[in-house]
């Protein structure tokens, strides 16, 4: 087992211990990133890399899944605090394409809020390997039709193009180039891509768990039609807040999520799903975001706009996610083992990653991993590491937790 590196600040143990206690439970590796009040307060990680038991390095990063549109919906809003567009205008007016089928009037908003009425992925694709092809997907969104409706529907993979397309329509460049020019260049990251590059890709964690090598055979006799189908019959019939077969076909490709961890998946921008990430990188962008739009000096937007992102558009419960997710624009709530914490937004991604800021603290927290749990919601490594964080800032500004004396050996961990 390969010991926690990196530092931390003394008054921030709770981070540290939280991360050590995870690594040793899980195995596998794993990073964490908190700032607070603009400063980087905890870089620490630790555990292995790869299934060779290779240590996890300070440069190391990961496949973090969905946390990966937090990114997206970051340059959304870059790009509106410029007056480049605004949430209310259609998806059309940059993408006329789009518009086929009755969807002009379909918005950025109900995008960014994933009330588009385009989350359902298979009927789109023949295959899971077509969402490594850019062009496939924006051209079977033109022909889509779709049932934009108040209710919001987690749009797991299609939101990816939707959102993305509107940028590359926008800026005239490619997603990976915008993320370049817009989040790297100026907050100065190292590891932040999403379409990654080969020469960077020798720093990637191999994903040390996938869903078909312990739960194969029950996947399989599960997500099938026949038993969807039966499923969303008695959805309807008992009135279950649930449309398991609306949930089948937003959130798993054709051929299971095989595709997911194929060789090529790094290659090419999947901005829903593939983005690879330091908790570092993804910090320093979240503390921004608490910082109303600046970090070190460097503004990626106007505080007008950050709380305008952070806003709740959607109270009610969501369709394929069954759970109140509070819905911002292209974030939603940061879920911690110590409650909701009404001010945080962010996204967290299969298996465990995740990132959000909350600007009431001036918080924010990024972690990192290899060892897939369970889901954004069946995985409490994110939320527990938040809670962490919480506990330590409420501690420090005396908003109503106990100080607890810190322990010994944790500050600072070592770097390596």
């Amino acid at each position: 087992m390969h010991k926690i590196q990196g530092s931390v600040e003394g008054p921030y143990w709770r981070i540290a211990r939280a991360l050590d206690r995870q690594v040793r439970q899980t195995g596998g590796g794993a990073a964490v990133c908190v700032y607070h009040r603009g400063r980087k307060v905890a870089d620490l990680w630790g555990g292995s890399r790869d299934e060779g038991g290779n240590p996890w390095l300070e440069d190391t990063m990961a496949m973090s899944f969905s946390t990966s549109k937090g990114v997206v919906s970051t340059l959304v809003h870059i790009l509106a605090d410029r007056g480049e567009l605004d949430y209310d205008d259609s998806i059309a007016r940059y993408w006329p394409e789009f518009a086929k089928n009755g969807k002009s009037a379909i918005t950025i908003r109900q995008a960014l809020t994933h009330r588009a009425g385009l989350a359902r992925l298979r009927p789109l694709v023949d295959s899971g390997e077509r969402i490594l092809d850019w062009d496939y997907m924006v051209r079977a969104l033109e022909d889509a039709e779709a049932r934009p409706g108040r209710r919001s529907a987690y749009h797991a993979l299609t939101y990816g193009w939707l959102v993305g397309e509107v940028i590359q329509r926008i800026t005239g460049s490619t997603l990976p180039e915008v993320i370049d020019k817009e989040l790297v260049q100026p907050l100065g990251l190292d590891g932040c891509y999403i379409g990654t590059p080969k020469d960077a890709q020798t720093r990637a964690a191999s994903l040390g768990r996938r869903p078909g090598e312990n739960q194969g055979m029950l996947m399989r006799a599960v997500l099938n039609d026949r038993v969807i189908g039966a499923l969303g019959t008695w959805a309807r019939l008992s009135r279950a807040p649930l449309n398991p077969k609306l949930m089948f076909q937003a959130l798993v490709p054709p051929g299971d999520s095989d595709v997911l961890w194929s060789p090529g998946i790094l290659d090419v921008p999947v901005p829903a799903a593939n983005g690879l990430f330091t908790a570092r990188s993804l910090a320093r962008i979240y503390a921004a975001l608490a910082g109303e739009g600046e970090v070190d000096g460097h503004r990626l937007m106007s505080p007008a706009t950050t709380w305008r992102a952070a806003e709740v558009q959607v109270h009610s419960r969501d369709k394929v996610i069954p759970m109140r997710m509070q819905w911002r624009l292209g974030y939603h709530q940061a879920f911690t083992t110590a409650g909701r914490q009404p001010s945080a937004f962010g996204h967290f991604g299969f298996g465990g990653s995740g990132a959000w800021a909350d600007p009431e603290r001036g918080l924010a927290v990024a972690m990192v991993n290899n060892r897939l749990g369970g889901g954004p919601f069946g995985d409490m490594r994110i939320a527990q590491l938040g809670a962490a964080a919480v506990a330590s800032v409420d501690a420090i500004e005396g908003r109503g937790f106990r100080v607890v004396p810190e322990p010994s050996g944790l500050e600072p961990v070592a770097a390596a």
